[in-house]
This record gives C-alpha cells, structure tokens and sequence, in this order.
C-alpha cells in the first residue's frame, strides 16, 4: 500500500465542478483502431502502469491523505470507451469532443482514468484519448504512462502478460489512525523543513514573493549562509514580478475549449541556431508572441510583462510514483513590441530560472504540503485559490515544453501521427495552459482554456504558426 504524498492530495483537494485536475494526452494514430484490439493491448500492458489498477481508499474522518490501493477487478469494459465525430470529423469537432471530456470529473470510487477510442476522423484516421488525475501522474509521469501503450515497431513480438501481482491492500481503520496521529506528530518537523528550505527562495514563490520584506528576507538569508560556508552566493536573483489582469485571469468556469497544433522542430531549431538559444528559449518566445497578439486583438494587452508558471520536474527515478514536480515563475515578455527583442528577454528570463533552479531545485510546493496537517489542507488549498482568483492570481498563464522521442511509434500497429498534451486550467493558474510536446521531428502543442475566457482558443493555435515564420524570417 501507498499514501498519497501531501503534493499529490493536492490536486485532490482543489478539485471542484470547476477546477479539474485531469491530465491527457490526444494520440492521433494513421488508420482504424478496433477497440478489441485497444483492450487487448491494455490488458497486456497493464501491469506495466501500476496506476491503473490503483483506486482511493480514503482515511475515517479525512483526517490524512487517502492511499492507494490495488482495485482486484479493474472493469475495462468502463474505463475503455469508443465514440465516432459526425461527419466530416474534422479536427475542430475532434478538438470540441476532447474539450468536453476532459472537463468530466473522474469517479473516485474507482481507478482514476479513462480512454476513449474516437472513430470518424478525416483521412482515415483513428484519435485515442487518455486521461488521468494528476493527482496519480505528473506530465513526465504520464509521458511514460502513454509510453507504456506504444512501441517501435508496427508488428512488435507479442509480450505475455505479467504474472499477476499480490493485490496491494489498503491499511484497515485502525492501522490508519494509528498512522494518521504519527503524521500528526511530525507535522512540527516538516514546518521547520519547510522554514528553512523556503525563507531563502521566497522570492520563487507565487503570491509570497509579492509580500512586504519576502524579496530582502530571502536575499540576506542566503547571503548570509553564503558568508558561513565561506562562498559567494551564487543564486542569481529573479526580478519582482507583478501579475497584470488579464482576461485569462479570475474563476474558471465549468466548460473548456481546446486547440492543438503542430510545429516543425527543424525550423524551430533554425532559429534557436541563429541566435545561439535553446528550443525552448524559442518555443516560450512563440508562445509570448502568440499570447501578445490575442491580446491585442481583445484590447488587453497590459503594458507589464504577462507571469507564466513553468513547471520543472524534480523526478530523479523515472519510475517514482505520484507527482515529482515543482513550479517556477518566469515573465513572459507580451509587453515587448520587437520580436528579435522579445525573444533575448525570453531568453534571459528563462536563464535565470534555470540556472538557480540547477543551483538549488525549488522544492517549496512539495515542503509547504507536508508542513500542513492533512485535515486542514483541502480547505485551505480550497481557500487559497478562490482568493487568488477573486484577488491577486499566482500566474496569468501555465507554459510547458515537454521533450519526447524522436522517432516513429506505433499503437496497436497503427504509427503515431501526433501526441497532443490536455493539461490543466484553474482559478489559481489562470484560464489558458500552452503545453508542448516534441515527438518525430514535430512539437505538438495543445491549449486549454476555459471557454468563457477564450472562446476563440483556435487563434491562439494559428499565432504560433506566425511567430514562427516571423522569427524565421529574422534568422
């Protein structure tokens, strides 16, 4: 048995009608896909992804984190769906389906995810679309969930099924208290971690990095612990970063919107080898460009840079369970007219990000859960993000590059055309998610965004296309 880690309650614990935290992946697959052979691979392949035998067990009282444990009747016949699009099924309907499933919550009483085999594309094509909570998968997590359903080959040997795995059972009632007062116990000594691993990195920190004296405070600590080491300090600092209104800014609503596309990664890397940048320096300048101009068209754009929060993997074993992951802010520089300008601030923002997360990986969003007693947390996660709606938001937006293969793969035999992410909107992050995927000489990019907020999210998707072609230009 396992417990949920304070961070992955989290994602429990904000959840509303409003706020899901789903986590998907679009796989476009080149010909038809029976769903026979769909439950035949994930019977197969199961027992390579423990999560999917896995439901929540909660504790008497909610007075810890729930565990996981073993579901000995896993119903695929529930969790593997097949619908069809109407005609002509094109990608804006394949789009509106997507966007509509993955605002459905999950059912907690069972194992935490869902795949739909989508029939009636254009071309002949098959979509399979995977879902899960983020609350058992982070997005390298579930890169290697997907990875687990794909192969390199179209006719790969046929693997046996594994040999089925004791039933991992959770703690009884009282087992749980007895753990649950333990938990308790500590509490005070996870404060004290995250007091001392948080006050020089407050400064990284959504909402408390803008309070009176955080910035100083965690200056002259690490200074201070620099002078006892005897060092200089060597943590570069990160500007005070103000978040502007926006119309992505505020309660979500309960419907979203989604758009994908596909960029090519050779002409990307033109341009990150013209200037001597990253592929990521150039895919978060894409989306800066992209952003600015919806802005612009709606008569929003602030004259400050937008805030984005990145997140960065602090997954050490990639087959570690749960989430490895943590937040950092960076601006986004909207607010920039001149292109070949907006890409060096980008740049130099992103460089200073990564170069104290090299030097000292924030793990405040994991520390700061565990400091909390598990009673208290869904309330307060609850709290926290309906004031950074109605107030001051954490971020105006959540930005994502993901690196993936680079070669073909197959799915019960049919080649992968493309893998677009579906991530995660919310009060506290902001309506819009831009998540990229690199796979076989493409980055498939995927928006989600809340459908009262950005009703016309395709254009988001079609601005990508043009920046691009306008720092080509400039290469």
């Amino acid at each position: 048995m396992r417990q949920l880690s304070a961070l992955d309650a989290q994602f429990l614990n904000f959840e509303s009608e409003t706020n899901v935290a789903n986590v998907a992946g679009l796989s476009i697959l080149d010909g038809e896909v029976s769903r026979d052979d769909l439950l035949k691979l994930v019977e197969e392949r199961s027992a390579l992804v423990p999560q999917l035998r896995q439901r929540l067990v909660p504790v008497p009282l909610g007075l810890d984190h729930p565990y996981w444990a073993q579901d000995e009747a896993l119903d695929l016949d529930y969790h593997v769906r097949e619908i069809a699009l109407p005609a002509p099924g094109s990608d804006r309907q394949l789009a509106a389906q997507v966007a509509r499933l993955h605002a459905r919550l999950l059912d907690r009483h069972r194992p935490l995810w869902e795949m739909y085999l989508i029939h009636g594309l254009t071309g002949g094509r098959t979509a399979l679309y995977t879902k899960m909570h983020h609350a058992a998968i982070d997005g390298m997590g579930g890169a290697d969930v997907l990875a687990a359903f794909m192969d390199i080959e179209p006719d790969p040997p046929r693997r046996e099924p594994e040999h089925p795995v004791e039933p991992d059972r959770a703690p009884e009632a009282a087992e749980m208290v007895v753990r649950t007062a333990a938990r308790l116990a500590a509490n005070p000594a996870y404060l004290l971690r995250f007091l001392v691993e948080a006050v020089p990195h407050l400064d990284e920190i959504p909402i408390v990095s803008r309070l009176p004296g955080a910035v100083p405070v965690s200056r002259a600590i690490r200074g201070l612990s620099a002078w006892l080491r005897g060092a200089e300090e060597e943590v570069p600092e990160l500007p005070r970063l103000a978040v502007p209104r926006t119309p992505f800014n505020g309660p979500v609503s309960a419907h979203r919107r989604f758009a994908f596309t596909q960029l090519p990664l050779d002409e990307i890397k033109q341009v990150k080898n013209a200037f001597g940048y990253t592929v990521n320096d150039v895919v978060m300048t894409l989306v800066a460009t992209a952003v600015r101009r919806w802005l612009a068209d709606h008569d929003a754009l602030p004259d400050e840079p937008l805030v984005a929060g990145v997140p960065f993997s602090l997954r050490e074993d990639p087959r570690a369970p749960g989430n490895q992951v943590t937040l950092m802010i960076t601006s986004l520089d909207t607010q920039v007219a001149d292109p070949r300008e907006r890409l060096r601030a980008v740049h130099e923002a992103m460089g200073r990000i990564k170069d104290r997360f090299n030097l000292a990986p924030a793990r405040w969003l994991r520390t700061l859960s565990e400091s909390m007693p598990a009673a208290l947390t869904g309330l307060a996660h609850r709290a926290a993000f309906g004031l950074a709606a109605q107030t001051t938001p954490a971020v105006n937006l959540m930005v994502s590059n993901v690196p993936g293969p680079q070669i073909p793969l197959y799915v019960c035999g049919r080649r992968l055309l493309a893998q677009y992410p579906v991530s995660v909107i919310s009060d506290a992050s902001g309506g819009v998610n831009i998540t990229a995927f690199s796979y076989d000489g493409r980055v498939d990019v995927g928006v989600i965004a809340c459908r009262a907020m950005v009703p016309d999210v395709w254009s988001l998707a079609a601005y990508l296309h043009e920046a691009l072609e306008e720092l080509k230009a400039l290469s």
